[in-house]
């Protein structure tokens, strides 16, 4: 504890001397100053906000904020290292593949068997996620003129589904955690066929847009990943001596097949075929290396529990990091339409709590807890599948800006949103707890 409350305070010093130095940079005039000084004020908060309990929920939120000013500060600086561009198409893949992993470790078997529990709940979310979010986004497209990149960045990341942000501001929010969870794990199911079919029929116009090429990336990106950790939780959980055995057995095969393509059975296998076939093959190469991922990881957690410990910070280091890269690798597009891009992302983001809070209330008759978790599910959306489907279009820097501009602004409204109905719900406990007193008070004086 102590430990941490040093670390705390040492972020809240930091964050002070970047006052100084923003304050002395804006009275020079100097953006050698105020350009450093704005970074390291943030990142120092992102630190510091933990010293007080009441803000360390929004700590993720500031180090978030602070990727996206560094990006729009020192863009080239930030993705260009020692003349490399680390925004890679498969850079930023394995990335978010790693980013999907950690939050698939948060999904069970057990999850997915839960839906059976509340099946009409997980399907209001579900349904209203889906519906909501591309059709407004595709609206807001047509309000506002963006170019046509942009323009598909917006209804593709309204295409996405849900990310693990939502489950976070349900459980501050004191909702329906196991709905949001459940909704989670069926939204990324669906996102298999919805995301590219939704973005075919909405921007096909727009740009050329690949649907069976979408297909396998989002497989790629979201499904291989996120099965992963859920065939480590079968191995953790269900599986047997001898269902053990047959896996072991299937990943040797595996690690025999991916020895083959790497020293020369690419070429003899492949290298002829038509670009369906080698999309197949990549698919399959993908599946073959997270059956041994899953192996090698389910008996790391065997020999340590910090590294499950760990999982957590790789995802939201996932987050930062496509946040930051993609507005990094987008800063001049971004500073022709940010302000416009800004308020539809705003207005994306916050129709889509007010209309998913509506709908699942009001049409539906879902109770008050389920409404708000169905709100942030159709709110808050994947922002790294669509960095990953941006990138792997090669259009990171113009359809990924949405993305980059939507974590942000749904981490920031969301936290806000899940604060207030957790603290209108102890205001309304305090106020019972109050009645009750003086009720029982009056009863007594009357007998």
């Amino acid at each position: 504890m102590a430990i941490s409350t040093s670390v705390y305070k040492a972020g809240l010093v930091v964050s002070a001397l970047g006052v100084l130095l923003s304050i002395a940079g804006l009275v020079t005039q100097s953006s050698g100053l105020w350009h450093p000084g704005l970074v390291i004020f943030i990142t120092g908060a992102a630190v510091g906000a933990g010293y007080w309990p009441g803000l360390r929920s929004y700590q993720f939120t500031l180090w978030i904020i602070a990727g996206f000013v560094a990006a729009m500060i020192y863009s080239k600086d930030l993705i260009i290292w020692g003349g490399f561009n680390i925004t890679h198409k498969w850079i930023v893949f394995l990335v978010i593949q790693a980013t999907m992993f950690s939050m698939g470790t948060k999904l069970t078997i057990k999850d997915f068997a839960d839906v059976a529990k509340m099946p009409w709940a997980v399907f209001v979310g579900t349904f209203c996620h889906f519906l909501i979010m591309p059709l407004l986004g595709y609206s807001l497209t047509l309000l506002f003129h963006f170019p046509p990149e942009v323009a598909v960045g917006i209804i593709l990341i309204g295409s996405c589904s849900s990310g693990l942000s939502s489950t976070v501001m349900v459980y501050i929010a004191n909702a329906n955690l196991a709905l949001a969870i459940s909704v989670t794990a069926v939204s990324t199911l669906v996102a298999t066929v919805m995301t590219p079919l939704w973005v075919n029929l909405l921007a096909g116009s727009l740009i050329e847009v690949h649907l069976m090429s979408m297909v396998m990336d989002v497989i790629k990106i979201v499904m291989i990943p996120i099965g992963a950790a859920i065939l480590h939780d079968y191995l953790k959980t269900y599986a047997g001596a001898r269902a053990t055995r047959v896996v072991r057995f299937i990943a040797g095969l595996c690690a025999l097949w991916l020895l083959y393509m790497v020293f020369g059975g690419w070429d003899r296998q492949f290298e002829a075929a038509s670009a369906d076939a080698q999309m197949l093959a990549v698919v399959a190469n993908f599946f073959a290396g997270a059956i041994i991922w899953s192996l090698f990881y389910n008996w790391l957690t065997t020999k340590s529990d910090k590294v499950k410990q760990v999982m957590p910070k790789v995802s939201m280091m996932g987050i930062i990091f496509f946040t930051t890269t993609a507005a990094a690798a987008g800063r001049d597009n971004l500073v022709q339409v940010g302000v416009l891009l800004c308020v539809a992302m705003l207005i994306h983001n916050c129709g889509g709590f007010l209309i998913g809070y509506t709908m699942s209330r009001w049409v539906f008759r879902l109770d008050v807890e389920s409404s708000r978790t169905i709100a942030f599910e159709v709110g808050l959306q994947n922002g790294g599948m669509a960095s990953g489907l941006a990138a792997a279009m090669g259009k990171l820097a113009t359809v990924g800006l949405a993305s980059a501009v939507m974590t942000p602004l749904g981490n920031v409204t969301g936290s806000l949103l899940a604060n207030y109905w957790r603290k209108q719900d102890q205001n309304r406990q305090r106020a019972r707890a109050t009645v009750a007193p003086q009720s029982a008070s009056v009863t007594e004086s009357h007998s």
